[in-house]
């Protein structure tokens, strides 16, 4: 068949599929692109000439505004999707593909699918040096897309069209991999996207890739149940390998078999109702009171699905003496921590274990204890979330969204202080009602992944189901321009606009470590720096202007009663809404390793070091 180099990949992706436990679905559910003279005429020209239309193999086309925020798009909606779909994302070469960079490593940080199609410069060289072009005179191989290869589990360049079909396989092996999946890169020379070629029609038949569900190697597995049943005081700690693999009724069935309280990271939050007894909540630098006092007092910990990140930790000062025992369909986690290493899928895993286990349970005192002090941590956040005098604070604004969505409404967020916030205080009731991003923490993603969630969501036949995008006003500036793209493609969102005049995150840390707040309020410049009046920007106007509905509410009373007519509403709406960065949410007493200045003729930074210094003394090694 000739088709272009183009023509080729999109015959190619149209005809991929993915299949888990029976289910088959098509893999890639579109493409992403911004087109400039490095993609318009390759990858463009055959999305032009064969869409997804009356059931004809074809790739159907969305536009977005900021390359970055397509990629965090497609993440939004292959997260949706357990990583069984994905999108590609298309460039021009330069600016377009270098924007597409941070995308690729929040979605690699993350393990999530997505595919990036960069423009590149021409494999020829006939017309070298051409516009957008990094000259790097150590050798004419390089472009600027080669800074994809450490944000990418997958890199190719397409020099020639016989390189395609193995690129192609090799591509898809990873994306569909869920111990090796993330970001896949494939640069495309624009020369090369328009070259003509014979290719075999095996290259666009029906193929289909299995997601399976290893199951743990057998002496791995005793070893496994041998440390468990010599444990009085295990602690699983939930992360996203239990929702992705849909594992949550089968944690629930372990805990609740086994009495093993179980505590969740910001990716596994929701893997059990917050009400559940078994449930104990957050747990880490962002967790609650409950969870990590288990953690500290803990002699087993059994880790699902999770990469125990710094956060999920408190930098190695949380576990105690705990032993570890990790489930893990990637080698490299399950490997952590000297534990014994469960290589398997999540409900795989669980389901063995549990059955190795049988009627073993945790005393009746330790299941007693867990369900104390989860319950005077619930108590804490009633409190937080009561009404408070002057401008409500964050922890209030949280728990009006809380009462206003439904059970299996999604809230989204990335960045600042209010993933921490939501973590440790939000009330999950559904495995995909919390999506917040927090393994690679970027500001800019709310509104972009929040995107990708809608549209994940309406696919599958819930358009009641709907999804409120957390924004603060540091991360809204970075990037709100995919409220366009939702008004465009009529995909609603709900957008909490919380504007607090600067990075209260990066303002509370900056004061912890004795700097002051320096540098995190928008304030005009004065003599002496920016400690000046207020500035005098106007979010809601903006988002307005970005074709979004927009409600502006002042007390809380109001945002309640904005936030009601959004959710009733047909398009997207902003609700705007004014807090005090500086009354913070309840602590969930854990630590989180900031290096404080070891010399300073600051007195904050002098305390603020001493502090720091006494902290670190409870890391430990895990060896």
């Amino acid at each position: 068949m000739r088709l272009t180099t183009g023509q080729a990949i999109v015959g190619f992706l149209a005809n991929q599929w993915s299949e888990r436990d029976g289910v088959e679905q098509r893999f890639f559910a579109g493409c992403f692109g911004i087109f400039g003279h490095g993609n318009v005429a390759g990858i463009g020209e055959a999305l032009l000439e064969y869409p997804e239309r009356d059931g004809a193999a074809g790739l159907r086309y969305l536009m977005a505004r900021n390359e970055q925020a397509m990629v965090h798009t497609a993440v939004g909606y292959a997260r949706t999707h357990d990583r069984l779909r994905a999108f590609a994302c298309t460039s021009s070469i330069g600016p377009g593909a270098t924007n597409m960079v941070t995308g690729a490593a929040l979605a690699t940080v993350n393990r999530i699918p997505v595919l990036l199609l960069p423009g590149d410069v021409f494999a020829t060289r006939v017309a070298n040096p051409v516009l957008q072009e990094l000259e790097d005179p150590r050798s004419y191989d390089v472009s600027v897309n080669d800074a994809f290869k450490p944000v990418s589990r997958f890199w190719d360049r397409i020099n020639r069209p016989e390189q395609l079909p193995s690129a192609l396989m090799a591509a898809m092996r990873v994306l569909t991999d869920p111990a090796e999946t993330g970001a896949v890169t494939l640069a495309l020379p624009q020369d090369v996207q328009a070259e003509a070629y014979d290719w075999p029609e095996e290259l666009f038949a029906r193929r289909v890739w299995h997601v399976g569900r290893p199951v743990p190697e057998p002496a791995a597995l005793n070893r496994a149940v041998e440390l468990i049943r010599g444990s009085a005081r295990p602690l699983i700690v939930a992360g996203g390998g239990v929702i992705y693999s849909g594992a949550a009724d089968e944690l629930r069935a372990f805990a609740e078999a086994t009495g093993v309280p179980v505590a969740e990271t910001q990716a596994g939050k929701g893997s059990l109702s917050w009400d559940h007894p078994r449930a104990a909540g957050a747990i880490g630098t962002t967790g609650t009171t409950a969870a990590n006092a288990l953690a500290r007092e803990a002699d087993l910990v059994l880790g699902v699905g999770t990469r125990y990140s710094d956060f999920t930790t408190a930098s190695r000062s949380l576990f105690g003496r705990a032993r570890f025992v990790n489930l893990n369909v990637a080698a490299f986690d399950a490997a952590k921590h000297s534990g014994v290493s469960l290589v398997a899928d999540a409900r795989a895993g669980l389901a063995a274990l549990r059955g190795a286990l049988g009627d073993w349970s945790v005393p009746e005192a330790y299941r007693e204890e867990s369900r104390l002090r989860t319950a005077e941590w619930n108590a804490v956040v009633d409190r937080a979330f009561g009404p408070s005098d002057g401008l409500p604070a964050q922890a209030e604004v949280l728990g009006i969204v809380g009462e206003v969505a439904e059970p299996r409404d999604v809230v989204v967020c990335a960045a600042g202080s209010m993933p921490g916030d939501l973590h440790k205080l939000w009330r999950a009731r559904d495995p995909k009602g919390y999506h917040v991003e927090y393994g690679y923490s970027c500001m800019g993603y709310e509104i972009a992944g929040g995107l990708g969630v809608k549209m994940a969501l309406l696919e599958g036949g819930e358009p009641g189901r709907e999804v409120f995008v957390m924004v603060g006003d540091g991360s809204y500036l970075m990037m709100s321009s995919e409220l366009v793209t939702a008004v465009q493609e009529g995909v609603k969102l709900v957008v909490v606009l919380v504007q607090n005049h600067g990075f209260a995150s990066i303002g509370a840390l900056s004061e912890s470590v004795g700097a002051q707040r320096f540098g995190t309020r928008y304030r005009y410049r004065t003599g002496s720096g920016l400690d000046g009046d207020v500035l005098p920007v106007d979010l809601a106007a903006n988002a307005a202007s970005l074709g979004a509905d927009v409600l502006t509410a002042r007390t809380a009373e109001e945002f309640r009663a904005a936030l009601i007519q959004a959710r009733a509403a047909t398009r997207t709406t902003v609700v705007h809404i004014e807090t005090d960065p500086l009354r913070p949410s309840p602590d969930g007493e854990a630590w989180w390793d900031v290096p404080v200045a070891e010399v300073s003729g600051l007195d904050t930074v002098r305390e603020a070091r001493a502090r720091y210094e006494k902290d670190k003394q409870a890391q430990r090694p895990y060896l």
